[in-house]
This record gives C-alpha cells, sequence and structure tokens, in this order.
C-alpha cells in the first residue's frame, strides 16, 4: 500500500470516529475508536509505540507514538480545542527520530477534526534512527 493511500484511510477512520462520537471525549478513547476502525478495514497499526533516539550510536532518549501504520505513517492524536505549534514539533520530532517518512496529526476538536500532514526532510546521508 503507498503512502496517499494509507494516509487517506487513517484520515476517513479519524472522520467516521469523530461523526459517529462528536467532540470531547479523552484522546485515549478515540485512538481506541481508531483501533476498531483500523481493524475493520485491515490497516496494521501498533498503539504505543515506543520511539528511540540515538546519538552516535548513545541512546538519549525516547518518545511514545500514539500508532505507527503500517510502518509506513506515524500519527499523533490530539483532543484539544485546537492545535497549536507545539502539537507539531512533537510529530516532525517524531519523524527525525525514526526512518518513517510520513505523519499526521489529527486533532478530534470541538467542531471538527483537523488533519495536518508532515514529511519528514532529511539531508540523503543522515542514517534513519531506530524504533
Amino acid at each position: 500500500m503507498e503512502y496517499t493511500e494509507i494516509t487517506e484511510k487513517i484520515i476517513g477512520c479519524a472522520y467516521k470516529v469523530y461523526n459517529n462520537l462528536g467532540p470531547g471525549f479523552l484522546e485515549s478513547v478515540y485512538e481506541k475508536c481508531m483501533a476498531i476502525e483500523f481493524e475493520k478495514i485491515a490497516l496494521h497499526a501498533v498503539f504505543q509505540q515506543p520511539l528511540n533516539v540515538f546519538y552516535e550510536g548513545q541512546q538519549v532518549g525516547n518518545y511514545t507514538a500514539d500508532i505507527l501504520v503500517e510502518e509506513k505513517v506515524i500519527v499523533e492524536l490530539k483532543a484539544v480545542r485546537t492545535l497549536i505549534a507545539a502539537h507539531e514539533v512533537q510529530l516532525v520530532n517524531y519523524l527525525v527520530a525514526t526512518k518513517v517518512p510520513i505523519g499526521l496529526l489529527i486533532n478530534f476538536g470541538e467542531t471538527k477534526v483537523e488533519v495536518k500532514r508532515k514529511v519528514r526532510t532529511l539531508p540523503l546521508n543522515h542514517p534513519p534512527l531506530s524504533c
């Protein structure tokens, strides 16, 4: 499955969840609903995926990504009034810390679903960091 097809399916699931639940739930509730929707359409996803950050061969930090889909797309979920720059930075950090090239930031907001797509842009000689 290509990146565009995967991201379209993920976004479709987010809209389906929001249309059924609406606003006001915890992020963890939306995450569980996304898991149900992914299973229905056979999208392989790992939830609460640990990501390790290495510098010169030494682990210097770790993150936990909300969802890793098909080992190709990191999905970071939010359930806030509106997205802020710090949320986008968080997703970009996840992309930089891994070999995953595409990320989606999905907010189940007060009035709508907000989706932001990010692409990892690193020099070609930058080694991917392990998950």
